[in-house]
């Protein structure tokens, strides 16, 4: 990603110096198509980031956060860009988390952040193709790129002695990008790929698709699709005609949804998403469910640390402007700093408002490299007895 900073910054607001104020802050995500129900954590994730920033009574002397959700729709590049330009110039939100799904999220920087010197953090926008977006500096993200979770995802399907497998993806930034990622990786490592196929979503029937897939031949079927959308059309199709009956299922079908879907029909599939064991993970699961909602679920965890990083970086620069707190974010989120956890965001702002340094650790164990991404770690998931396992982390 090449990092210009932009000079200008017309729909920012300024907060801190001049006394305490409402900040709006924009949640992105994709409340309405193929990952509606991942959506509700992520965003939940984000807010209650804001929220205990907010109620700390320490940001930006004394301000309060209010978010302002925008549906990005996630494969509806127009709708996402329409939101994100509501919630700059109508709203006059000072920064923006989200938006969910790579394809809106390369629309939405290119074409509104950009222009207005906004800065975008996305918890799950994770095509390598945005590594190198032409983005002024502006865009970071907490979830690591496709190009990680291809060798990832290689390496699982290896360890489980499959060694030819069928991919389908959807026919978007995200599916293209995190398939021949893991073709790329898995063949590097002497695996066949019988067949690396697109799928389009919202179709009624998919036996087609699963009918080429099969004549292909493989031991597993990857499927790289949404859990809403296509990707589950194309299990209930393979199932139903009994063309596979082992899954590789990465972040983007990773959810209580497929359970509840497939139930036991999917017992010995496995997968994977972004996630990091340890501490911050546990502490931010227990505070989800104390806020009555699954912090377990994908991307959720990594929505709160993309709070948190605004909120810090707009703390260390004393003002809520884009173009000033920009300059902050790699700060915050890397070493030499105090070690901050999930909890800590109040203790965080206080060190900052002291004149001190903070290291951001968080639920994602989260390290912000050249590129202002993250460099991430994976949760393993199997499935059995009808239920989704976690099985470890790497």
């Amino acid at each position: 990603m090449k990092k210009f900073l932009f000079a200008t910054a017309a729909t920012a607001l300024l907060a801190g110096a001049a006394g305490a104020e409402e900040v709006k802050i924009g949640v992105v995500a994709a409340f309405t198509g193929p990952l509606e129900t991942l959506a509700p954590p992520i965003a939940a994730g984000h807010e209650l980031a804001l929220k205990e920033a907010s109620e700390s009574g320490i940001f930006l002397g004394g301000s309060s956060i209010a978010p302002v959700r925008g549906d990005s729709t996630c494969i509806d590049a127009a709708a996402a860009t329409a939101a994100v330009e509501r919630l700059i110039t109508s709203d006059r939100v000072s920064g923006i988390l989200g938006p969910m799904c790579s394809g809106a999220t390369g629309s939405v920087v290119q074409n509104v952040a950009v222009p207005n010197g906004m800065v975008v953090i996305s918890a799950s926008a994770t095509s390598p193709s945005l590594s190198d977006i032409e983005d002024n500096g502006l865009f970071f993200r907490t979830a690591p790129s496709d190009a990680r979770q291809g060798a990832v995802m290689a390496d699982i399907v290896l360890e489980k002695g499959i060694s030819e497998i069928a991919v389908t993806y959807t026919n978007n930034d995200y599916g293209k990008g995190l398939a021949s990622a893991f073709e790329a990786a898995f063949t590097a490592k002497g695996g066949t790929v019988t067949l690396n196929a697109a799928h389009e979503d919202g179709k009624a029937d998919y036996s087609a698709e699963v009918g080429a897939l099969a004549s292909a031949g493989g031991d597993a079927l990857a499927v790289v699709g949404y859990v809403d959308q296509g990707g589950s059309g194309i299990v209930q199709a393979a199932l139903d005609t009994g063309a596979f009956d082992t899954f590789v299922f990465p972040d983007g079908m990773v959810g209580d949804a497929l359970v509840e879907r497939f139930g036991s029909d999917i017992d010995g599939s496995f997968g994977q998403n972004p996630a990091a064991a340890g501490e911050g993970r546990d502490i931010y699961n227990g505070m989800a469910e104390a806020a009555g909602y699954d912090g377990t679920s994908a991307f959720s965890g990594e929505a709160y640390d993309a709070g948190a990083l605004m909120v810090l970086a707009m703390q260390a620069a004393g003002s809520s402007d884009p173009k000033a707190y920009v300059q902050k974010l790699e700060m915050v989120a890397n070493a030499p700093g105090e070690p901050i956890l999930p909890g800590e965001i109040g203790k965080a702002l206080q060190i900052l408002a002291d004149g001190g340094d903070v290291d951001y650790v968080g639920v994602s164990s989260i390290e912000l490299i050249g590129s202002g991404e993250s460099a991430g770690s994976y949760r393993e998931v199997t499935f059995e007895g009808g239920e989704m396992k976690v099985v470890g982390y790497r």
